[in-house]
């Protein structure tokens, strides 16, 4: 469900505690995401303001946002014009998706100025502009609207607000009576379903709230007005009362196929599990946090997985030309027995001669062999011939097994990087894409002079097992090597998915049973290329017997004294296992 003017409701009664709060920081994460920090009159947290076409939104968050290294223009606007400032009111506009927030804030000659932040949750005409109040002039908008979009309104600085189309729809809040329901539904189209006709007669009215409203009246798809008045209108008359005196009930159904949807009222006309929550951010935060951040992550990594996949498809085509070679190669012993029976039979050829035909006393049968040979050589010169032939071949099998060697070692850690990227953060992308840098795949993308310092000490999960016991998982090669390599001492154990692409896994210290081995094993598979199968070998083993071979690759290791554990990772256990990042 997408939100709705009820939801946007909701949310403005939330928001009502920060009036008077303090915009403390202001940060854009993403091109269309903000992030305000606001402090003070007994309000304190984040607030993400969305205009993400697909997931636009408002509310309270706990996340931890990845911001650039340089703030976008539009940041930094907000920043001059409303860092520092206070808020002083949050309206919504009708029962339409639009919130303003009013802020207060002084300028450079100590004049009080006011302008409002205007946010509309329109899906993909979604948008964020900052207005100066007294002259409805715009300061500019997080995505700009030119004429050649859009007829009908510019969001650009200089420009004008004008407000989104008028939807011509009755907000029902302000219907009193069940005549003026029924008026409202009889200027629809009676042949269309019941909910539908709500939709188009009520402002802020979305397909899953009218669904509701019917199911609740127990009415068929099509009702006569005498049934609107009698069935229906009780039960929307209950429900605007809730949201008149702005009591919601937060809720997340998850449907059989996997689909959820999310309202603020209980949704009867679902047959499936609910999860309550206690307020509409927490409701939001569990919705469409992780889907956005899986988008954003899946927007991030897009390019990376696609050179990847095209430099492990080079190795293969390598690979394949390799074994073409080494078949040739195989020859070799062909041309030194020639070699070798032309100077056995050396005074039988005469200079001149096309081929000789000889006993080939190397196959048992005593059988004869006819050699090919160059006219314009002497015989101990194609004898030599041979020879030559012989020590290229030779020379080439020895190669190619070499370079063999090193593209399936080349392709293992395209594979290792491919998985680490199915699983990754927003912070392991950067990491991982440094790495590439660094091993010379990738341009150095950042300017000269204003290279970043790399963290000392990169963030690692620490999992707490039912025992109590410590367990770090590296998420990319940076975090494993650290892990492995400087971090973990002698006597942790260390852990691995068996010949499979995945994490390091590491238990701190010796006092461990069962369960902790079991359960970091499952987290060994969990975040392994073969997260989704069962049986999942892993190797155990201490970390005094895990070293890196001089020059290997980035999180390569070689060990031995290991153990092998065969787990199917168990992730409603995972997730139960207390989680943080160790910085």
């Amino acid at each position: 469900m997408a939100l709705d003017g009820i939801v946007t409701r909701a949310i403005a009664a939330e928001l009502q505690g920060c009036i008077g709060a303090r915009i403390h920081k202001i940060h854009q994460p993403a091109p269309r995401d903000l992030v305000l920090q606001i402090r003070g009159n007994g309000a304190q947290g984040k607030l993400l303001l969305s205009a993400n076409p697909t997931y636009p939104r408002v509310h309270w968050t706990k996340q931890t946002y990845t911001n650039p290294k340089e703030a976008p223009m539009f940041c930094m606007l907000l920043r001059k014009y409303c860092e520092g400032g206070i808020i002083e009111q949050v309206k919504q506009i009708g029962n339409e998706r639009v919130l303003h927030l009013t802020i207060r804030r002084r300028d450079e000659l100590g004049d009080v100025m006011l302008r409002t932040l205007v946010i509309e949750l329109m899906g993909r005409h979604s948008n964020i502009m900052l207005i100066d109040q007294d002259t409805g002039v715009i300061h500019d908008g997080i995505h700009h609207v030119t004429p050649a979009i859009s007829s009908y309104r510019t969001v650009m600085p200089g420009s004008a607000y004008m407000p989104p189309p008028d939807q011509r729809k009755a907000n029902p809040l302000d219907v009193d009576s069940a005549a003026r329901l029924a008026e409202l539904l009889a200027e629809t189209d009676a042949l269309s379903p019941l909910p539908q006709r709500l939709v188009e007669a009520l402002s802020g009215v979305s397909p899953l709230l009218a669904r509701e409203l019917v199911h609740r009246s127990g009415l068929a798809q099509s009702a006569e007005a005498t049934d609107i008045r009698e069935r229906l209108w009780p039960v929307f008359d209950e429900m605007m009362s809730e949201f008149r005196e702005q009591r919601y009930t937060p809720v997340i159904v998850t449907e059989p196929g996997g689909r959820s949807v999310f309202a603020v009222t209980p949704l009867t006309h679902l047959d499936s599990p609910a999860a309550a929550y206690g307020s509409i951010s927490e409701c939001l935060e569990a919705y469409y946090g992780d889907k956005a951040q899986r988008d954003v992550v899946k927007q991030r990594v897009s390019d990376l997985l696609r050179f990847l996949a095209n430099e492990k498809s080079k190795n293969v085509k390598k690979l394949e030309k390799l074994a073409e070679t080494i078949e040739e190669a195989k020859e070799a012993d062909r041309y030194r027995v020639l070699g070798e029976l032309i100077t056995t039979y050396m005074h039988q050829i005469q200079k001149g001669d096309a081929a000789a035909e000889v006993v080939n006393y190397y196959d048992e049968t005593g059988a004869t062999v006819t050699i090919a040979l160059d006219p314009q050589l002497s015989p101990s010169e194609n004898a030599q011939r041979y020879f030559k032939r012989y020590n290229k071949a030779k020379n080439s099998l020895s190669m190619a097994t070499e370079q063999m060697t090193a593209a399936r070692e080349e392709i293992r850690y395209l594979e290792t990087l491919q998985q680490q990227l199915d699983s990754a953060s927003l912070a392991d992308i950067e990491e991982i894409r440094e790495e590439l840098v660094e091993q010379q795949y990738l341009r150095d993308r950042s300017k000269r002079g204003g290279k970043k310092k790399k963290p000392a000490r990169p963030a690692l999960l620490s999992y707490t097992s039912s025992e109590g016991a410590s367990i770090l998982v590296g998420k990319n090669n940076t975090q494993n090597e650290y892990l492995t390599n400087r971090l973990a001492s002698s006597s942790d154990t260390w852990l691995h998915t068996k010949d499979i692409p995945g994490s390091h896994v590491v238990i701190r210290g010796g006092s461990f049973g069962d369960a902790t081995l079991e359960e970091a094993a499952m987290l060994a598979a969990h975040y392994s290329q073969a997260r989704s199968s069962s049986q999942v070998p892993v190797d155990y083993t201490l970390i005094r017997h895990v070293r890196k071979p001089s020059g290997a690759k980035p999180g390569f290791v070689i060990y031995d004294h290991q153990k092998t554990l065969f787990v199917t990772p168990d992730e409603q256990r995972l997730q139960a296992l207390p989680v943080t990042t160790l910085t």
